[in-house]
């Protein structure tokens, strides 16, 4: 059945997969010599922010520390935003990873130190993603461009064939964000992908994670669309860049990179006609550059018309004239250009189809399209979900860094009964943003969370372990990944080394950047322990007054 379904229930197998882990979990509490009972075994949550390769190589190092700690069988699920999702998605390659870590960490590093994706295997990468679906958009540009370079590997693999093979290791939840739901403040913006299912976290709409991205009518599949793999799911995940109108200038540059690479590498240096086109693509990509940096782009417009009469025997002279911009109403001049580029690019399709995958590129581009995918609650009546979800054909995901780049909501749904969150932290910025901004957002939406308080000088000089407790709340323990304890004095310098924005990391820098992670978790293994066994005890105590044999 691949229908979308609307539910406040956990899907069947994760249920299964539940009962089978919290086993797991007995055992692991009761080598460490925690007395438990089934019943009372708390139900405990990693989650890893985002912070891009900051955070894949952070989370990394925290989870080899938690294994020598024998607390990483304690974990029932490890959920992720941005960064720390592409860690996830090097870790659950490989059946069981969590009874090999070890290994399969050695072999994830040599792999980061080693040779990136070559050109031509990226760009077939992103034809393949641009003829085999629907709906093209720049997040597949930018699974190609943006993360191959730092996991340096094309993974083919999809979130479905995770389900089995990974018996004994925490169910893993990716999660991303509904960018309408965010922009119109409308719905339910938290969107988590598992090996099961894909949807709305907190209103419960969800679809097969094999059929998202499917076309659907009133809950039913109309059309299939092939699954996403894991490098387009890193890019769905990863996608910073997708919400920022100021980061035009930036795609645009990639762009310019990517063409540069690929248009004059594959064309055929003998065929004028390829050469006219490719010379008609960059003259495009710059004049979008030009005007964004207020630069009048009226040269590089005769450059294209002039290839453009040649390439069609001159029946585009009078199609494509162009006055001088006024280039001090940038508005008015980003307009005519996104006018002007559509026309160039439905123009280009028609007479010279050589290089069609470009000219998409450039229309997604124009319009600012990231993530997008059939709505596969189109067309549902269901009083319960906001119209908006029901109304539309296709939505857009994107990294839920953009709105909290922690993912509590994944793991803050009610049929998950969290007792414990353990938040690793890779922000960039403000180390405590993630754990407040979610303490409001519950508040308002009366979701059970602890209060949040922290002193200036904490977020100046952040330590490296903090506990927030509430009475019918998840015990959250929160942990900055840069700190006094394991930076000292030189927490900015630490920062600066591993800004978000930078080209992949030297050996060097992940072998320090593993060992400055790992230290929050050995440091503070006691206290892990401590809470653990606080939660248990909280667990049965409240169990307790809850049965039926309490005393009156």
């Amino acid at each position: 059945n691949s229908a979308s379904v609307i539910k406040h229930s956990l899907n069947k197998n994760e249920e299964a997969f539940v009962v089978k882990r919290r086993k797991t979990v007995l055992k692991s509490l009761q080598k460490l010599k925690i007395h438990c009972s089934k019943d009372a075994v708390p139900n405990i949550a990693l989650l890893g922010s985002g912070g891009g390769q900051r955070a894949m190589v952070g989370l990394l190092g925290s989870l080899v520390q938690l294994d020598k700690a024998g607390l990483l069988d304690c974990i029932l699920y490890l959920s992720g935003v941005s960064g720390s999702t592409w860690c996830m998605a090097s870790l659950y390659q490989e059946p069981d990873w969590s009874t090999k870590l070890e290994k399969v960490k050695n072999k994830i590093i040599k792999r980061l130190n080693g040779p990136g994706v070559s050109w031509g295997d990226a760009f077939a990468k992103l034809k393949k993603y641009y003829y085999e679906k629907d709906i093209f958009s720049l997040t597949d540009v930018w699974a190609v461009m943006a993360v191959t370079p730092y996991v340096k590997e094309i993974n083919e693999h999809r979130v479905t064939s995770q389900h089995n093979k990974h018996k004994n290791d925490p169910f893993p939840i990716y999660t991303v964000i509904d960018k309408q739901c965010k922009q119109n403040r409308e719905g339910d913006p938290w969107f988590e992908i598992s090996p099961h299912e894909a949807g709305y976290s907190l209103i419960g709409a969800f679809v097969k994670t094999s059929s998202f991205g499917s076309q659907f009518d009133d809950g039913c599949k109309i059309k299939d669309q092939p699954e996403m793999d894991m490098l387009y799911l890193q890019a769905l995940c990863g996608s910073a860049t997708a919400d920022m109108d100021e980061n035009k200038k930036f795609i645009w540059q990639y762009i310019r990179v990517l063409f540069v690479q690929f248009v004059f590498s594959s064309t055929d240096p003998n065929s004028p006609s390829a050469g006219k086109c490719s010379q008609v693509l960059m003259d495009l990509v710059d004049m979008n550059l030009s005007v964004l940096n207020g630069i009048d782009p009226f040269d590089l417009h005769e450059s294209i018309r002039t290839n453009l009469n040649e390439l069609t025997g001159g029946k585009s002279q009078h199609i494509f004239q162009v006055e001088k911009l006024n280039l001090a109403d940038k508005e008015a001049a980003k307009l005519h250009m996104r006018k002007y580029t559509l026309d160039i690019c439905i123009y280009s399709d028609e007479c010279v189809c050589i290089i069609d995958v470009c000219f998409s590129i450039c229309k997604c581009a124009v319009w600012w399209i990231w993530g997008t995918k059939y709505d596969f609650l189109h067309n549902m009546t269901d009083k319960t979900v906001p119209r908006a979800l029901l109304e539309s054909e296709t939505r857009d995901y994107i990294d839920a860094g953009l709105l909290l780049n922690s993912p509590y909501f994944s793991v803050l749904r009610e049929e998950r009964d969290i007792d414990l969150i353990i938040s690793l932290d890779f922000s960039d910025g403000d180390p405590f943003m993630t754990v407040r901004e979610a303490a409001e957002t519950c508040k308002k939406l009366k979701i059970p969370f602890p209060e949040v308080n922290i002193t200036s000088e904490d977020v100046k000089k952040p330590k490296d372990f903090y506990v927030f407790k509430g009475q019918n709340a998840p015990t959250v323990i929160h942990i900055p990944l840069f700190n006094v304890v394991n930076c000292g004095d030189d927490i900015e310098a630490w920062r600066y080394k591993y800004r978000t924005f930078q080209g992949p990391y030297s050996a060097e820098k992940i072998t320090d950047l593993m060992e400055v992670a790992g230290k929050n978790i050995s440091n503070n293994r006691k206290k892990l322990l401590e809470q653990i066994q606080a939660d248990i005890r909280k667990k049965r105590s409240r169990r307790f007054n809850n049965s039926e044999y309490k005393l009156i």
